[in-house]
């Protein structure tokens, strides 16, 4: 029963699964800003990495909810799921290095650092490689680190890019 009204889902609606699904990946990104400003946590390089990531499964997402045409719809899906790959490869190897840390953590500069010690033109990339600790669990939830969650968020995105290739390859 269950399986039957997820596969109708799949078949009838792709173009608001990709709406959904882009929704999905800004309230995750949000909750990313709600977590770095309000609760204080500094993101390292695999975490900004992890969330250019999802701002490009949301783009592709939403672009893809836009058109009505069954190609593009597997073109997206194929791009998410790639995406969706890479972003659970970084996540895995960010929870890796959770439970196996280095000798030497050391993932990145300070903020402020970076801008007294570099011209600002140096400085300025340089704030998007991150200034946390790869290694250090800052926050859990359900006894999962946010590296966990979003290697389980990245699977679930990729399950569905490969339900939707299949369900609409499949279909006329």
């Amino acid at each position: 029963m269950i399986s039957q009204v997820l596969t109708g889902w799949l078949d009838n609606s792709p173009r608001r699964i990709f709406a959904l699904l882009s929704v999905v990946c800004i309230a995750l990104l949000a909750f990313g800003q709600y977590l770095q400003h309000r609760v204080g946590l500094e993101p390292c390089p695999m975490c900004i990495v992890q969330r250019y990531v999802l701002v490009l499964i949301a783009l592709v997402a939403g672009l893809t909810a836009a058109s009505g045409k069954k190609g593009l719809h597997i073109g997206g899906a194929v791009v998410v799921l790639v995406s969706a790959g890479f972003g659970a490869f970084v996540a895995a190897r960010q929870s890796w290095l959770q439970w196996y840390p280095p000798e030497i953590a050391s993932c990145g500069r300070d903020f402020y650092g970076m801008i007294e010690t570099f011209p600002l033109q140096r400085a300025i990339p340089m704030m998007f490689k991150g200034s946390g600790d790869c290694a250090k669990v800052d926050w859990t939830f359900l006894g999962g680190s946010i590296a966990n969650w979003s290697f389980l968020s990245f699977v679930g995105i990729a399950v569905l890019a490969l339900a939707l290739i299949s369900r609409l390859a499949k279909r006329r």
